[in-house]
């Protein structure tokens, strides 16, 4: 005998509490076979819906516990005033007496959190230069004239530098 069986569609809801107009008296009572077709259904049912909660609770993670970010007010007609990276890539580097020694290739924050600019020394182009790394803060920033200086600094010294190579 077959486990499961065909059901009109027009029949398929009758008996159901959701469609039960008549008395329970007036019902026939259920086979064993109808409640045991059923089960595999539910269990896929459940089944998948805690499947598809699994899923979906892998692809991102809630924190345990709630944090404080404290945020800081600043002036932002004094950020505004300062020097923007967009417009310091590419810009000449020059030292104390006014020669130009490189240009700005990039600007990397490290993993300590210190700013380091990448410097290209001779070179044209962006081609044939010796890149050299230097801390940020080594570079003074003249608001007047609008220049990079790196004090003390000349090509020949720029390029006795490790040469500086980028890993990606």
């Amino acid at each position: 005998m077959p486990r499961y069986r065909r059901v009109r569609p027009e029949t398929a809801w009758q008996g159901t509490p959701a469609n039960d107009t008549g008395s329970r008296a007036s019902r026939r009572p259920r086979s064993g076979r109808a409640d045991q077709a059923r089960l595999p259904i539910i269990v896929l049912l459940v089944v998948g819906a805690v499947f598809a909660g699994s899923v979906a609770s892998v692809g991102g993670a809630v924190p345990a516990f709630s944090q404080v970010v404290r945020l800081l007010t600043v002036d932002v007609r004094e950020v505004a005033k300062g020097w923007r990276t967009t417009k310091l890539h590419g810009s000449a580097v020059v030292n104390d007496k006014d020669e130009k020694i490189g240009s700005i290739d990039d600007m990397i924050i490290g993993k300590d959190k210190i700013l380091f600019v990448v410097i290209q020394v001779g070179g044209f182009l962006g081609l044939g230069g010796h890149l050299i790394a230097t801390p940020f803060d080594q570079l003074k920033l003249d608001d007047e004239k609008g220049k990079i200086v790196l004090p003390g600094a000349s090509k020949d010294e720029l390029r006795k530098l490790p040469e500086f190579r980028y890993v990606t």
